[in-house]
């Protein structure tokens, strides 16, 4: 398990972020997820190998689905290797489900998953987005804002 400075355990270990994400969407509402892998899908996690930047989110049912999500085929498999790009179901509360299901029928709003780590205990975990897509003019005013408020930070 990793430590950290304080050689204390780490309760959190990042594998993969969308940082574009942050940038395209307005992120609304945040919800965790577990997700249901397969052994060589989780030693290339453990390797940090995993891509989230074309991946979303649908609800199918009453199941979750992370689709795009690019996780590379293992080096060391066999035949019982992954499929790099195949839909992965993420495990929630049906109460949570219920309200992700709530919120992707309103218009204009998307499940986009935020970052993939493992949990303290061991588990792959994904942070899931509700957002709201950004047009070019919110871009542009959201990079003016982060650029103000470094400049801030910095002249202090």
């Amino acid at each position: 398990m990793a430590k950290t400075a304080d050689n204390k355990p780490a309760t959190e270990t990042l594998v993969g972020e969308n940082r574009k994400a942050r940038f395209q969407y307005e992120i609304l509402d945040r919800f965790e997820a577990g997700l249901v892998l397969r052994g060589t899908e989780v030693k290339v996690l453990r390797l940090g190998q995993v891509s989230l930047d074309e991946a979303y989110a649908r609800i199918d049912g009453m199941e979750l689905w992370l689709i795009g999500a690019t996780i590379p085929e293992y080096s060391h498999g066999n035949l019982q290797n992954h499929e790099p790009k195949r839909r992965r179901k993420c495990l929630l509360h049906a109460r949570e489900l219920r309200k992700l299901k709530a919120s992707q029928q309103v218009k204009g709003l998307t499940i986009v998953p935020l970052r993939i780590y493992f949990s303290a205990s061991g588990f792959a975990k994904l942070t899931l987005g509700v957002g709201k897509g950004r047009k070019l003019h919110d871009k542009r005013q959201h990079l003016k804002d982060k650029e103000a408020k470094r400049e801030i930070r910095e002249a202090r």
